[in-house]
């Protein structure tokens, strides 16, 4: 077997496809298999998350001295039950949740890129529902961790988070995503549709508010209307507080009529016309980070085939390689 090749790592992403259905598998199977999962998450976390007041300092942008000796309560393996603080309506179907960390003193001890899995049973359901989310608050912020949440109609999980109300509980394990690390990259170009937003505008933040890491952003965003632009205010204050740094792009497939954006989808003219294409990039340092719908990202980095039968995607028309590209 190659070197590189580790039998106990799991891919974070696993948690996040869409076809993994509890309903194509008997109840006894799908037990098991959760049981299974569990045991090999923990494993996985242990092997890759610091849990210390150190490392979490490292993980994030801050001082450890300005952090509490000991293990930090996220930065570890573990299930934690988290008291909701306050909800607020942010558009048409989106939900901030403002969840209390145990000690109101100490930040949550996530890292970079860190997503949250949230357990949860429904009314009526005796099997839990799992769904990843990934934190949009400061990483730094003490006592606080927030989560946006799109409503999905027919959705188990987003149905269940919009109906919580303030002191309410939730279950939640960290998951570790993609280990960032500042300045491997020169550019980075994040492309995000829809709620799929969420770790990118983390990582943006993360990445302008380390001193240390001087990589340049290109964001290109693709949302139904306007109003699903929910997080326009914060990211353009970023944008000015780092010129040059930040560059953000939305493409609106249901502008209107005075919308400022352009109308469409996230394709190759798009990419192309914000400077993602042309020669050379494959060799220029850029790493493309991909979060949205499958259909998109199916279409932006293609799909694989028997014997070479797979179908090239946008990114790889453009001349990109799979290893610049990364799907959270």
């Amino acid at each position: 077997m190659p070197p590189s090749y580790n039998p106990f790592k799991i891919n974070p992403n696993f948690l996040r496809h869409p076809t993994l259905k509890a309903s194509v598998m008997s109840t006894q199977v799908a037990v098991a298999a959760g049981v299974a999962g569990l045991g090999i998450y923990a494993f996985y976390l242990r092997k890759n998350a610091s849990g210390s007041a150190t490392g979490a300092a490292l993980a994030t942008n801050m001082d450890a001295k300005d952090l509490k000796p000991g293990k930090l309560p996220l930065s570890g393996f573990g299930f934690h039950s988290l008291r909701l603080h306050s909800t607020e309506l942010v558009n048409h179907n989106t939900k901030k949740l403002r969840f209390e960390l145990p000690d109101p003193s100490q930040p949550s001890g996530l890292g970079l890129t860190s997503a949250l899995l949230t357990i949860s049973f429904p009314k009526g359901r005796w099997l839990p529902v799992l769904r990843p989310y990934t934190p949009t608050s400061d990483l730094n912020e003490p006592g606080y961790v927030e989560l946006m949440v799109k409503l999905y109609p027919g959705g188990k999980q987003s149905t269940h988070l919009h109906s919580l109300q303030p002191g309410d509980t939730l279950t939640v394990a960290p998951i570790p995503e993609l280990k960032w690390t500042p300045n491997k990259h020169p550019h980075v170009a994040m492309i995000a549709g829809g709620a799929g937003i969420t770790p990118m505008y983390q990582l943006v933040r993360g990445i302008l508010t380390n001193p240390a890491d001087s990589t340049r952003i290109t964001l290109v965003w693709g949302v139904n209307t306007d109003e699903d632009i929910f997080l326009r205010d914060q990211l353009a204050k970023l944008e000015e507080s780092y010129p040059g740094r930040l560059r953000t792009v939305y493409v609106v497939s249901q502008p209107s009529a005075q919308s400022p954006h352009q109308k469409g989808y996230v394709n190759r003219q798009v990419l192309e016309q914000v400077g993602l294409g042309g020669a050379g990039v494959e060799s220029n340092g850029t790493k493309v980070l991909l979060c949205g719908p499958p259909a998109m990202e199916k279409a932006l980095k293609g799909t694989k085939g028997w014997v070479g039968g797979g179908k090239k995607g946008v990114l790889q028309e453009l001349g990109y390689t799979q290893d610049q590209i990364y799907s959270f």
